[in-house]
């Protein structure tokens, strides 16, 4: 889905509406959504939100090393590893280039088993966040820049734990809104990614965080409407054709010897 919108930011678009008056209904309908979640959002909608209001992310962070261990491990095959853009399509329009490699764990209703298993106990410790949608590995290249953009839909959250953070942090940075952050490792950054945002690593290093999209805690019973329109997500072509470039990738790699 497209917003309307005239700023030129890249959006992803994770439903392939029909033409037509089909297709304008349904996004009238999920403008009017996104309209409903902000407005009965538990937590508000702040572009960053405060730690603390979701207490898992501290438990999180209790476990943080174990989750950089198998971090380790998988950047021992960094170079094979898939770029964004090779599982997700749609993220060619911010980036083409090798320098953003991923290693999924989940997405909208499909679980890399041989991922999870190499990563046993990431893959545990994500069943502490609430209403998971997607869970991976987001590990840039040095001076790798991701240009502004925004997600097409608000009603999921975006997690970033600090895995691996090159020095200075200072320039290994994110700009959500109109404020900066760093990331530091084994801490939390919590973020609504509807809004503008734009990402930097202009370090000689490589910068990894586990990434995680969560379902927005809303109100009851216009969650209901969130979880509709999340589920729906999971029949769209844009998520089927991410899985099957998922699992291509994956007899590929496990086809080859560790």
């Amino acid at each position: 889905m497209e917003k309307k919108d005239n700023s030129g930011l890249k959006e992803y678009k994770p439903l392939n509406l029909p033409t037509g008056i089909i297709g304008k209904t349904i996004a009238a309908f999920i403008d009017w959504v996104e309209k409903v979640l902000i407005k009965f959002s538990i937590n508000g909608n702040p572009p960053i939100y405060e730690n603390s209001r979701f207490p898992w992310s501290l438990e999180i962070e209790k476990e943080w090393k174990a989750i950089r261990k198998e971090l380790n491990m998988v950047m021992e095959r960094r170079e094979e590893l898939p770029s964004f853009h090779e599982i997700i399509t749609e993220v060619k329009t911010i980036t083409q280039d090798d320098q953003w490699k991923t290693f999924f764990l989940s997405g909208f209703g499909l679980e890399s088993e041989e991922n999870c298993r190499r990563c046993p106990e990431t893959a545990r410790i994500l069943k502490k966040i609430p209403g998971i949608k997607t869970a991976f590995f987001s590990i840039l290249s040095p001076k790798k820049h991701i240009p502004p953009h925004r997600g097409a839909y608000n009603g999921v959250l975006r997690y970033h734990l600090g895995l691996i953070v090159a020095e200075p942090k200072e320039k290994c940075r994110i700009g959500i809104d109109r404020e900066i952050s760093h990331w530091e490792e084994g801490t939390s950054l919590i973020f609504d990614d509807s809004f503008n945002h734009e990402v930097w690593n202009d370090t000689d290093g490589y910068r990894a965080v586990l990434f995680v999209d969560f379902e927005r805690p809303v109100k009851f019973p216009f969650n209901l409407l969130n979880k509709l329109l999340l589920n729906a997500a999971v029949f769209s072509p844009f998520i089927r054709e991410a899985q099957e470039n998922q699992k291509q990738w994956e007899k590929r790699f496990y086809g080859r010897k560790s």
